[in-house]
C-alpha cells in the first residue's frame, strides 16, 4: 500500500497517495465515501487502482469529511472539494493531470475542469452525471432519494449500503464484514447521509459547457443511481464530449474483469490499450494431506473411504471459499488451493486442520508465496513445486510455510515456531522453513 500523506487545504488535513509512475499525472475523485487505505483491501477498488496506475501517476485522497481526511460541520461545497483536488495536486507535486471523477465525484471533477482549464489535461466522468436539485425533480424521483437517505442512515455501517452500490458483490460473510467495515471507516452514518445530500443539492448544470478539456462520459445502460437518460444529456452539454454507453445491470461492479470500463477509460488517456493480462500472477499456493492415508484405506475399505473422501472435500472447500481462495484441483488426499494474501492462506491451513479432526483425519500443509503459471483451470511453475516439496515435509497437524509466506505476513499476528533450512528436491538453494503456531 503507498504511504499515505497529507495536504493542507485551508484549515483541513486531506489524506491522500501516490501511486504509479506512468507518463501522465491522473487525479482520482473517489465516489461516495472513502478511506485510502482500506480502499487496498476492496477488490473491485483495489482493481481500478491497479488498473490506473498500470499506466498513469495517480494521485488519490478522501474528500473532506470522510475517510482520514478532516471532519467539517456541515454538507461541503463544491467549491470547498475542489480546492481539496488543487491541495492534493500540489502536495503531490503535478502541475497538470487528467482528472477522473467516480460517481459522486464527477461534479467537482466537472468544476474544476471549468475553473483550472490550465491544470487539467483530460476529464473522465464515471459513472456519473449532473441534473436538476431535489426541488425540480418529480414526486416519485424525489420519494426514491429520501427513502435511501433513511436508509442510509439505519444501515450504514453493517454493509448492506455498499452493496447496494456495488453490483455483483458475493453474498458471504467475509464480504459482508469486510464492506462494514469499510463503511464505518470511510464515513459516520450522519456523514454518508450528507454526501448523498450533497448529490442532490448541488446543481452543476451551469458549468458544463465551460468544460474545454477532452473529456469522457462512461456510463452503465441500467444504472440505478445514475440514469442513463442523464449521462446522455451530461455528455451532450459538455462541448466535444464522448460518451461511452457499457451494457451493465449495475453502478460500480465488484469483478471489473468481466467490464470494459477501465480499458475505455486507458485508450481515451493514452490512445491505446494494455495486453491482456499475463498468464502468470502472484498467488500463495496451499498443498496438503491426510496423513496415513493409505493405512486409513486400507483399514476402512474403499466404500467407507470414499465417504470420507467426500466429506473431507467438502469441508476443505467449505474452508478454502471461506478465506477467500479457490481450489485449484483435488490431490487423491488433499488439495492444492490458492490465495491473493498469504496470512488468510495460513488462516485457512490452520481451519482446515480443525474441522478435518471432526472425521478423525490428520492433515499437514505446506505453503509458499510466488508466481504462477495459469494453465486453464491448473497451475504450474516453481512456486507450485516449492509448495509441494514444504508440504512433504510437514509432519502431521501442522502447517509448515517457506521462508517467503513468513516474511509477508509481518505484523499479522500470525507466529511461526523455525523448522530449520532445509534442500527442496529440484529447487536450488537450502530453504528456512518455519511452522505457524497461532
Amino acid at each position: 500500500m503507498p504511504e499515505t500523506r497529507y495536504a493542507k487545504s485551508g484549515d483541513l488535513s486531506i489524506a491522500y497517495q501516490v501511486v504509479g509512475d506512468g507518463p501522465i499525472d491522473l487525479v482520482f475523485i473517489p465516489g461516495f465515501a472513502s478511506h485510502v487505505e482500506l480502499t487496498w483491501e476492496m477488490p473491485p477498488m483495489a482493481a481500478t487502482l491497479h488498473g490506473l496506475s498500470s499506466f498513469g501517476r495517480v494521485i488519490l485522497f478522501d474528500k473532506r469529511g470522510t475517510g482520514l481526511s478532516d471532519r467539517t460541520a456541515g454538507l461541503p461545497t463544491l467549491a470547498e472539494r475542489m480546492d481539496d483536488i488543487r491541495a492534493v495536486m500540489d502536495a503531490a507535486g503535478s502541475e497538470r493531470a487528467a482528472i477522473l471523477g467516480l460517481s459522486e465525484g464527477g461534479p467537482t471533477g466537472m468544476l474544476f475542469a471549468a475553473t483550472y482549464p490550465e491544470r487539467t489535461t483530460a476529464l473522465v466522468l464515471w459513472l456519473t452525471a449532473v441534473g436538476p436539485p431535489l426541488e425540480e425533480l418529480d414526486e416519485q424521483t424525489r420519494r426514491s432519494i429520501n427513502w435511501f437517505d433513511e436508509y442510509l442512515g439505519e444501515n450504514w455501517g453493517n454493509g448492506n449500503a455498499m452493496r447496494w452500490l456495488v453490483a455483483g458483490a458475493p453474498d458471504d460473510p467475509a464480504t459482508v464484514a469486510l464492506l462494514a467495515r469499510y463503511e464505518r471507516n470511510a464515513a459516520t452514518p450522519a456523514a454518508a447521509q450528507a454526501v448523498w445530500r450533497r448529490v442532490h443539492v448541488a446543481d452543476a448544470r451551469p458549468f458544463l459547457s465551460a468544460v474545454n478539456a477532452p473529456t469522457l462520459v462512461v456510463a452503465h445502460s441500467a444504472d440505478p443511481f445514475v440514469p442513463i437518460d442523464a449521462a446522455r444529456w451530461t455528455a451532450e452539454h459538455i462541448p466535444g464530449a464522448k460518451l461511452v454507453e457499457i451494457a451493465a445491470s449495475g453502478h460500480a461492479t465488484w469483478d471489473l474483469s468481466h467490464s470494459p470500463d477501465l480499458e475505455i477509460i486507458e485508450e481515451f488517456l493514452t490512445g491505446t490499450r494494455h495486453a491482456q493480462v499475463s498468464d502468470r500472477v502472484l498467488a500463495t499456493v496451499m498443498f496438503t494431506d491426510i496423513v496415513e492415508s493409505t493405512k486409513r484405506a486400507a483399514e476402512m475399505g474403499d466404500a467407507n473411504w470414499r465417504s470420507v473422501l467426500d466429506r473431507h472435500d467438502r469441508l476443505v472447500e467449505q474452508e478454502v471459499t471461506r478465506f477467500r481462495g479457490g481450489v485449484v484441483k483435488t490431490t487423491g488426499d488433499g488439495v492444492l488451493a490458492t490465495f491473493d494474501g498469504p496470512a488468510r492462506a495460513v488462516g485457512c491451513a490452520k481451519a482446515i486442520g480443525s474441522a478435518l479432526r471432526s472425521l478423525g483425519l490428520e492433515v499437514r500443509a505446506g505453503l509458499h508465496t510466488g508466481e504462477v503459471e495459469l494453465r486453464g483451470d491448473d497451475i504450474g511453475g516453481m512456486a507450485v513445486h516449492i509448495a509441494s516439496r514444504v508440504a512433504a515435509l510437514a509432519g502431521a497437524g501442522e502447517v509448515l510455510v517457506s521462508s517467503t509466506v513468513k516474511d509477508l505476513v509481518v505484523g499479522s499476528g500470525l507466529e511461526f515456531e523455525p523448522r530449520g533450512e532445509h534442500e527442496l528436491k529440484g529447487v536450488p538453494d537450502p530453504w528456512r522453513l518455519f511452522a505457524a503456531t497461532t
